[in-house]
């Protein structure tokens, strides 16, 4: 069954996924708290707030906004999805250069999620599960 990208039905798939490989997947050495502004919204709201949190070693994704992120990242719907689920770089560069997506506070930690999220067979498995079950 496929979910909206950031539904609160899509969050609860994909927080299953996560789940079921997290101790297969390797821990991230890197504390990085990103906040989300998810604009143009094309479900119930306007405006979706989530956020990254790397702090327990492994990728929280999750609805709402941390007090200490150390960013805050605005873009579009449709950007968003490119990134965090197809993790289309090559969208995300152009987006960024189009002035699609903004950062305010810590670029570098932003920066840094591209690197410092390491991968293997488990974390290749999520992401396309969580492709799987995105609409």
């Amino acid at each position: 069954m496929t979910h909206a990208f950031l539904s609160n039905d899509w969050m609860d798939a994909a927080r299953g996924i996560r789940e079921k490989y997290s101790d297969q997947v390797p821990e991230i050495p890197t504390v990085i708290k990103i906040n989300l502004a998810i604009l143009e919204v094309p479900f119930d709201e306007d405006i979706v707030n989530a956020f990254f949190d790397t702090s327990s070693g492994g990728l929280q994704l999750e609805l709402g906004e941390l007090d200490d992120a150390d960013a805050t990242i605005t873009t579009d719907y449709a950007t968003a999805q490119a990134l965090f689920v197809e993790q289309d770089q090559t969208i995300a560069m152009q987006a960024f250069m189009a002035g699609k997506i903004k950062v305010q506070g810590d670029m570098m930690k932003m920066m840094a999620m591209q690197t410092a999220i390491p991968s293997n067979e488990f974390t290749d498995t999520i992401a396309e599960e969580i492709k799987s079950i995105t609409a």
